[in-house]
């Protein structure tokens, strides 16, 4: 039987001054909690109705007191608490994605699972880019979190400190689709609303557009993260 200390903890962890203290993040479902697991994450605690299979030592609960643990409107089988992932900041190589800003849980989470199936292993966020740790954003992931570094940076730090190229995506960039693209480099993204912010903007060494082929009236911009899939492909492409 579940615990009032339990359900306590794990509905704290949806704030990331929780996760900070405690040092834990919420995964659910058999797909995130097995890639996790599987990626050799050691779970702090695992719950867990009778059918879900891991061979790991779980909490056996029932359906009802997963939903009280869960953030999901239907809870799957199992949600797990894992610590967090030591705080390293790798010098960049081959291709890295940063992101500057960027603040919808769900493209981040979207953004970590592009990356992912893109072969990019590192993705650096500013300060002001949402925690990659939240529950929406782990579970956008869908599992892609156990395969990609996720780390929190000052990006003008980092990105005037590189060798690298840095491309970033603007309104009044060069057609992507014509430009010569490298193997290794930063691809910066921007927020939602404002792009990349003008500390960033000024150090990046390429800049790329994705141009609209719509002759008439048109969406003003595209999501970022359909964004970040499109600029990917287009250098895994080359």
């Amino acid at each position: 039987m579940l615990s009032r200390s339990q359900i306590k903890l794990v509905k704290q962890l949806e704030l990331k001054k929780y996760r900070s203290r405690e040092g834990l993040f919420v995964a659910e479902g058999p797909k995130v909690v097995g890639d996790l697991l599987k990626s050799g994450f050691l779970p702090h605690s695992l719950f867990a109705t009778p059918e879900f299979r891991c061979g790991e030592e779980a909490q056996t609960v029932s359906h009802d007191e997963l939903c009280k643990l869960s953030f999901l409107q239907h809870p799957q089988q199992v949600l797990a608490l894992f610590p967090l992932p030591p705080v390293t900041c790798p010098s960049p190589s081959g291709l890295s994605i940063a992101l500057d800003g960027v603040q919808d849980p769900g493209n981040l989470g979207t953004i970590i699972r592009i990356a992912d199936w893109f072969g990019i292993d590192t993705i650096y966020c500013s300060h002001n880019t949402a925690d990659a740790w939240a529950p929406k954003v782990i579970q956008a992931t869908m599992g892609s979190i156990a395969r990609v570094k996720v780390v929190y940076t000052d990006l003008t730090v980092l990105l005037s400190e590189t060798a690298l190229p840095v491309y970033g995506t603007l309104l009044d960039g060069d057609d992507i689709y014509r430009q010569q693209l490298s193997r290794e480099g930063i691809i910066v993204m921007g927020n939602e609303g404002n792009g990349i912010s003008e500390p960033v903007r000024h150090l990046v060494s390429h800049r790329l557009q994705i141009p609209s082929f719509h002759r008439g009236d048109r969406a003003e911009s595209l999501n970022v993260a359909i964004a970040t899939a499109i600029t990917c492909s287009e250098f895994r492409r080359r």
